[in-house]
């Protein structure tokens, strides 16, 4: 043991301070709810200036009849240096000390001195809290925890957030909230600055955005992208996938659930009185990002830290803020559910039962709902300028009188009012919530506002129908067929995100069944020779990113995979149990994303190359067999290897259950890799890659686009009878009546000609259309292969803008 280690020791008069202090919190406050907010702010570590205080909400313990002398904080002091972000597995020494805690209600708390806490260089001490019953001992995981380098599965770090929060690169950008700082823009609420909504945002997968699958390796993208814009040099075609934007949503950066077959970061391997040795590693985990175990939420995933470090995140956030037009980092909080494996780590009192996606969190549990506030609360002071909820139609609670489930709008609401504090200064965050009530409801699709919760708050945001995850613009007629919603967006989608693609519809996509031949399916002709180009084509061409980003309200979004046409689908390898059906659910991605020569490539799907596959298309049968397999046995994985020996297939003709989860795993392992950006930088197209960056300044350079359009001034149809072409077209006019805008493109169809004159009189023909003006305009922007004129013929895709002043 280090001759410089100094065991931590109980500090008798600060634990009794906490005492007074839970208690008085309690005392002055009425009921459970409203006092746990105050308590839940104080659980986990907290770094003081006379050493550290530890806080555990702990009801299954003092339920169960635990008594107080049976409960100890274990603190684990690491021996020798060791590097969080070693993703090699290793066996490394922890000095152990188990200090006694005060129980109070159904709390436990002590103070301590002499506790290392970690930092950017040097990984502090671990914690847990441990127990002994009749049948042994046991561990809890800290919930609120702000670092948790070896997984939510593992102990806790002490870590240091107040020299996190000083040295922070980005502190003037937060000072300056709520001041007259051009950078950063914020609308006084109840007091308090909230940051205002972006003009356009990017969605991101930190795990497969770059070639190292860090955010790290993100932040990096940023700063290059920086240093090219302040030198004035020209960015490369794949960094334009990035840049244009003052908004990123990144995919959950959450702790995710592990597979205990496939992962295992912390292993106790031998243990005394005073010393644990531990086989350890950095989690390798993939995942798209949503299952995660709620427990130790707070923190990042250490997946996607390839130092291991918490810092990593916030240096990925001041890299946005550097900018020279600052990006507003959104973080997408999932926490209206859990993974199965949540119910691990978590109390009962958190978890109401089995939902839909794991496990339904109990939200009318007071202390519970408090510390799920505290959750998000600790992880935006991160510093993100937004928050997006997943799935807020999900946030439900069971009514006892009526014996129904009810969307737990108080909750929301309570979301809503948490108060962030970076670099000194407390702001709220841009509000979104992705909320399709009445889903999963058959009727959803019609039934959905996609409003209730903007009615509810009139500043927040929500994902707009044409965002929501079942919308498959690679089919045919789906801008005629979804023109009801289109034009919603145009009457009152100033409140709403924008845009076709992002990581569910691009997912949906890949999962249509193309059973016929290509140019005889629904699959709309007009896009591309094949599937994965007309994938590409359906989720990024000219016409959709036009109408969104230079005509309808709200704020568009794109999500960078689609813009890169790089190859997108559902990956993890954290589930044993359905492992293989979801890899099932996915057997049409080879038609849409994978052609012959990306399955020859060296760089792709060496896994199942290993297995004994030799082509896409024998992959492909199998796929579909296994599709097929999973249906007729409902997800018998028995039966189905015995199904699927009988074919002549590469894994034998004496398959088992094993063998099918082997495949499994090589399958999302392969795509994970698939959809690294890093191998999709050489293959972007300069020119589409600068019209779309063309489309983004254009939404800038007119901040007054986000608003609805003017019932009596602005107009927006499209042609019918259709003929053959869904010719969209729109007018509109700023609000300081310095310019206006006329809007043109065909969505879907063969080719259209058209001009103001054309739309203008279109439009006469409409008793409620405003007079379009034929006279004085120039075309502002053209779609790649449109002629810069008046009168055009648009292509499948294809869009113009003019513009006049009047």
């Amino acid at each position: 043991m280090s001759s410089e280690y100094a065991s931590p020791t109980r500090l008798t008069d600060h634990t009794d301070d906490l005492v007074s202090w839970h208690e008085t919190v309690v005392a002055n406050h009425d009921g459970t709810f409203e006092a746990a907010k105050e308590l839940s702010k104080r659980l986990g570590a907290h770094v003081t200036d006379s050493g550290v205080e530890f806080g555990f909400w702990t009801p299954e313990i003092v339920e169960s009849g635990v008594p107080e002398s049976n409960v100890w904080l274990e603190l684990l002091t690491p021996t020798t240096e060791i590097d969080p972000g070693d993703t090699d597995h290793r066996t490394v020494s922890f000095a152990c000390d188990r200090i006694s805690m005060e129980r109070v209600g159904e709390y436990h708390w002590v103070a301590v001195e002499d506790v290392p806490a970690g930092t950017r260089g040097e990984l502090g001490a671990l914690y847990q809290l441990v127990y002994e019953d009749d049948e042994g001992e046991h561990t809890i995981q800290d919930p609120v925890s702000y670092s948790v380098p070896f997984g939510a599965f593992a102990p806790a770090e002490v870590y240091d957030l107040e020299t996190l929060d000083e040295t922070r690169a980005d502190r003037e950008y937060f000072e300056a909230l709520g001041t007259d700082d051009e950078r950063v823009s914020t609308t006084e609420d109840e007091g308090i600055p909230r940051v205002d909504p972006a003009t356009s945002m990017l969605e991101i997968h930190p795990g497969t955005a770059t070639e190292r699958g860090s955010l790290a390796g993100l932040a990096e993208v940023y700063e290059d992208i920086a240093e090219k814009q302040r030198a004035g040099e020209d960015l490369d075609a794949w960094e334009r996938a990035f840049a244009g934007y003052d908004g990123i949503q990144v995919m959950p950066v959450e702790p995710l659930t592990e597979n205990e077959e496939e992962h295992d970061f912390w292993s106790v391997k031998e243990a005394t009185t005073d010393e644990v040795a531990v086989e350890v590693a950095r989690p390798e985990m993939i995942n798209w990002g949503y299952d995660i175990v709620v427990s130790a939420f707070s923190a990042p995933n250490p997946a996607i830290l390839e130092t291991g470090r918490p810092d990593e995140l916030v240096d990925f956030i001041a890299a946005c803020h550097d900018l020279p037009r600052p990006i507003k980092v959104v973080f997408d909080v999932a926490l209206g559910h859990a993974d199965d494996r949540g119910a691990e780590l978590l109390s009962d009192r958190y978890i109401l039962g089995p939902g839909m996606y794991g496990k339904h969190l109990d939200y009318t549990e007071p202390t519970a709902r408090a510390v799920f506030l505290e959750m998000q609360r600790r992880k935006m002071d991160f510093g993100a300028d937004g928050i997006r909820v997943d799935g807020a139609q999900d946030f439900t609670s069971y009514d006892p009188e009526t014996g129904e489930m009810y969307h737990d709008d108080d909750f929301l609401a309570e979301m809503d009012r948490v108060v962030q504090e970076v670099a000194g200064t407390e702001y709220r965050p841009w509000m979104i919530y992705e909320d399709g009530r009445p889903w999963p409801r058959e009727d959803w699709e019609l039934a959905s506002s996609y409003r209730a919760l903007i009615e509810q708050h009139p500043h927040s945001f929500q994902w707009s129908p044409i965002t929501f995850a079942h919308n498959t613009p690679a089919l045919l007629t789906f801008w005629a067929t979804k023109w009801w919603r289109v034009r919603e967006v145009g009457e009152f989608g100033g409140n709403w995100l924008t845009g076709v693609a992002n990581h569910d519809t691009v997912r949906r996509g890949t999962q249509i069944d193309p059973t016929v031949e290509f140019n005889q399916s629904p699959v709309n002709p007009y896009l591309g020779e094949d599937y994965p180009e007309t994938l590409g084509e359906a989720y990024d061409n000219a016409a959709s990113s036009m109408l969104f980003h230079c005509f309808l309200p709200g704020v568009p979004m794109d999500f960078v995979h689609a813009n890169m046409r790089a190859p997108w689908g559902f990956i993890r390898d954290t589930d044993p149990t359905w492992n293989v059906k979801v890899v099932s659910d996915e057997s049409k991605f080879l038609y849409w994303q994978v052609r012959d020569e990306h399955f020859e490539d060296d760089r792709f799907f060496h896994r199942v190359k290993d297995l004994g596959f030799e082509s896409r298309e024998e992959l492909l049968t199998f796929m579909n067999a296994l599709s097929s397999a999973v249906g007729a046995t409902d997800y018998d994985l028995d039966v189905m290897a015995d199904m699927l020996s009988a074919m002549d297939q590469p894994l034998g003709d004496d398959l088992s259950a094993e063998d099918l989860e082997a495949y499994g795993y090589a399958w999302m392992r392969d795509i994970h890799d698939f959809a690294n950006l890093g191998y999709w930088h050489d293959e972007q197209d300069e020119s589409r890659a600068t019209f779309r960056h063309e489309t983004r300044e254009f939404r800038h350079d007119r901040s007054w686009l986000i608003s609805d359009l003017d019932e009596e001034d602005d107009y927006f149809t499209y042609r019918h009878p259709t003929d053959g072409t869904v010719l969209y077209y729109g007018f509109r006019t700023s609000p300081d009546s310095d310019e206006q805008l006329l809007f043109a493109a065909n969505m879907e169809g063969v080719p259209v000609e058209t001009s103001p004159e054309v739309l203008a009189g279109d439009a006469e023909d409409d008793e409620n259309a405003p007079t379009i003006p034929t006279d004085g305009w120039e075309p502002a922007l053209v779609a790649p292969g449109v002629d810069e004129a008046t009168d055009v013929e648009l292509a499948n895709g294809q869009a113009i803008v003019w513009r006049r002043e009047p």
